[in-house]
């Protein structure tokens, strides 16, 4: 039997590389005579770079000082293939895993470095992909506009804009942004989510309390209406994927008309998905949590429906099950202790999958 291995990263833990080859490693030594094929995934989320540098050998990887999430400096890469298309991932320059738990500062996180990447990316590239997902900020892409060159107005005069302070702003001005001409910025939204979705959705998990959640949920709004105002006919805040990434897909899709598509979907068609998946006999997915928010964008609920579509059966191994994950991939292995600071992931995904293997066996 021929087993497609195509799963994210582990929430942080592992990335997908690293996830798919520990999956592909247990199966095979629960049913060393399948043959395995690994073939890492992402949604723009956490791990696209490495997804995509594993699939074109001949990409070149160059750091990039950024502002992280926090300000503080920090090391990013811009991750040139070799078609010439520059990707930048988001997670990477400012995303939630890059901050702990206790000094995160949702109201206060910025997007900036993502700006100051792009504009790295865009030197010599005819076409930049954005990653979007995994961020530790909600600042609707105020900060990476800021990093881009564009000048924020407040009533106040100030320029520094944060998710807390959004509601403040009344106007955006080029300033000194210099997007060159005739460049594409293609963005990858993991959840297609609109605006209004993102800070009671994602406030949460990034730090907010429901008084928080509230305030950004404002500032957003406020923020949709400014950009609408300086950016005309380039902004419609209900269109699916501009909550990713706390909105930072709508303020680039109105500054530089950016275009958004579901990142699954552009990666797996890059990476060969569709025909991997039609030369294999099972497929087998996993992230760091399936619930019903795998199905709105996300690996697992693409690499599903795609494999439903070609008639496959598919299987995951997952850190976790919530509240609707049943509904997504009904066959799924939970790996116990693969997301967290707390025991061995590697061998916890191993044992998952082996299990799985064993499981599909005995009835095959």
């Amino acid at each position: 039997m021929e087993v497609l291995v195509a799963p994210d990263g582990f929430g942080g833990t592992l990335a997908p590389s690293a996830a798919a080859a520990a999956i592909a490693a247990g199966w095979a030594a629960a049913r060393p005579a399948d043959r395995v094929v690994a073939l890492p995934m992402s949604d723009g989320g956490e791990g696209l770079l490495d997804v995509l540098g594993a699939w074109d050998p001949e990409a070149v990887a160059t750091p990039v000082e950024v502002a992280g999430p926090d300000a503080r400096p920090r090391s990013a890469r811009v991750l040139r293939l070799s078609d010439g298309t520059a990707v930048v991932e988001s997670a990477d320059v400012c995303g939630l895993a890059l901050v702990p738990p206790d000094r995160r500062r949702p109201l206060e996180a910025t997007t900036y470095g993502v700006g100051q990447a792009l504009a790295a990316a865009a030197a010599g590239a005819r076409r930049v992909v954005l990653g979007l997902g995994g961020t530790a900020a909600l600042d609707g892409g105020s900060g990476a506009l800021n990093g881009l060159g564009f000048r924020l107005r407040t009533a106040d005069g100030g320029l520094r804009v944060g998710a807390g302070d959004l509601a403040a702003c009344t106007a955006v001005e080029r300033g000194w942004c210099a997007w060159p001409d005739g460049t594409e910025l293609l963005l990858l939204h993991d959840v297609a989510l609109p605006l209004s979705a993102a800070a009671p959705r994602f406030g949460p998990q990034k730090g907010l309390d429901p008084a928080g959640v509230a305030r950004a949920a404002d500032g957003l709004a406020r923020w949709a209406e400014v950009l609408a105002a300086s950016f005309p006919g380039r902004v419609d805040a209900g269109a699916p994927g501009t909550g990713a990434a706390g909105g930072l897909g709508l303020a680039l899709t109105a500054a530089v008309g950016a275009r958004s598509v579901p990142g699954a979907a552009w990666v797996g068609d890059r990476v060969g998905l569709p025909a991997a998946i039609a030369a294999a006999d099972l497929v087998v997915t996993g992230e760091g949590r399936l619930d019903a928010t795998s199905a709105e964008g996300k690996v697992v609920g693409h690499v599903a429906a795609a494999a439903a579509a070609a008639r496959r059966p598919v299987a995951a191994v997952v850190g976790g099950v919530g509240p609707g994950g049943g509904a997504v991939v009904p066959a799924a292995r939970v790996a116990v202790g693969a997301v967290g600071p707390d025991g061995d992931a590697v061998a916890a995904v191993r044992a998952a999958a082996a299990d799985l293997a064993r499981r599909i066996a005995s009835v095959h």
